[in-house]
């Protein structure tokens, strides 16, 4: 029984308490036989105390799961905090790349985490994680992931930043040699992008694929032909694929959780996603986050999202 069931219950048992209470009264002030009138006394003030009794069980219950429940919301507003802290406070801006994230959790904690990193004078990493499912599960796989996810090694000799396509690998080997006790998958996408070249390479685990907004307002914002691979923690041996994408001044690149397509989750879902960018182009891409979460406010409410969204944006100015 939850706690307004609880609260129900007491008020219910205090009112018949009452009710009970009068009868005894009417019975008192009713000429009856005295014999009569003495049992009937007797039944009501046991079934009184009874009742009283019942009402401090129900109240210190009451009082129990009201305890029990504002501790369990202090310690995930505490985990919640905690996932804050490991998402980056500034996303690195590098010659002319900048990037832009937007994190909606579906509860306290979510399932999506996501990282933009330097990697060197030129280079900037980046990843994704989508942890299957949402809630206090989901987020402790999400940070088992951001632990174990290796996108450069560091020798004597200097250091080797790994293809996407690597880090991907050893990131599903990492969660499938773990043996967890129950069925855990995740889709991921990692990537770097070189800031002199403005090419960016790309590894995808099961996630949905990125979309391209062209800086050129006649040219269609449309999805990213990339290579992809199986959910993390499904097969050991799993090669991933690097795709690369050259980006040209005024260019877009947008990865997203599969958040938002449980948000356009009718068959058109992906092309409504696409007439939403295409409406939003024009806007600098700073605003054009802020409009496309009140949007998605508009469309699925923001006191019960269904699902954890993230969408992070790699703007080429």
């Amino acid at each position: 029984m939850d706690f307004y069931g609880i609260k129900w219950l007491v008020c219910a048992a205090e009112r018949f308490i009452v009710a009970a209470s009068l009868r005894l009264v009417r019975e008192e002030t009713e000429p009856a036989p005295a014999v009569a009138g003495e049992e009937i006394l007797i039944s009501l003030e046991t079934e009184i105390q009874t009742l009283r009794q019942e009402v401090h069980f129900l109240r210190r219950r009451d009082e129990m799961v009201h305890y029990y429940m504002h501790r369990l919301d202090e310690e995930l507003r505490l985990a919640a905090r905690l996932q804050q802290d490991f998402l980056p406070k500034n996303l690195p801006s590098l010659g002319p790349v900048r990037f832009h994230a937007l994190f909606r959790p579906a509860g306290y904690v979510s399932g999506d985490l996501y990282d933009v990193f330097r990697l060197d004078e030129t280079t900037i990493g980046f990843y994704l994680a989508d942890a299957i499912g949402h809630g206090v599960p989901a987020a402790l796989l999400s940070m088992f992931l951001r632990t174990s996810l290796v996108s450069k090694e560091i020798s004597a000799n200097g250091y080797r930043i790994l293809t996407p396509g690597e880090t991907m690998s050893r990131l599903n080997t990492a969660l499938v040699g773990q043996e967890f006790s129950r069925t855990t998958f995740a889709t991921a996408i990692c990537g770097v992008i070189d800031t002199k070249t403005c090419v960016v390479s790309l590894a995808c685990a099961g996630h949905p694929c990125p979309i391209l907004m062209p800086g050129d307002p006649a040219a269609p914002v449309r999805d990213l032909d990339i290579a992809g691979g199986s959910l993390l923690g499904v097969f050991a041996d799993e090669n991933y694929a690097t795709s690369t994408v050259a980006l040209a001044p005024g260019d877009r690149m947008l990865i997203h959780s599969d958040g938002v397509d449980a948000i356009f989750e009718d068959e058109h879902g992906r092309d409504r996603w696409r007439a939403e960018l295409g409406r939003l182009r024009r806007s600098e891409t700073c605003n054009m986050m802020s409009e496309f979460s009140n949007r998605l406010d508009q469309l699925s409410g923001s006191l019960e999202p269904k699902d954890d969204l993230t969408v992070i944006s790699i703007e080429v100015v």
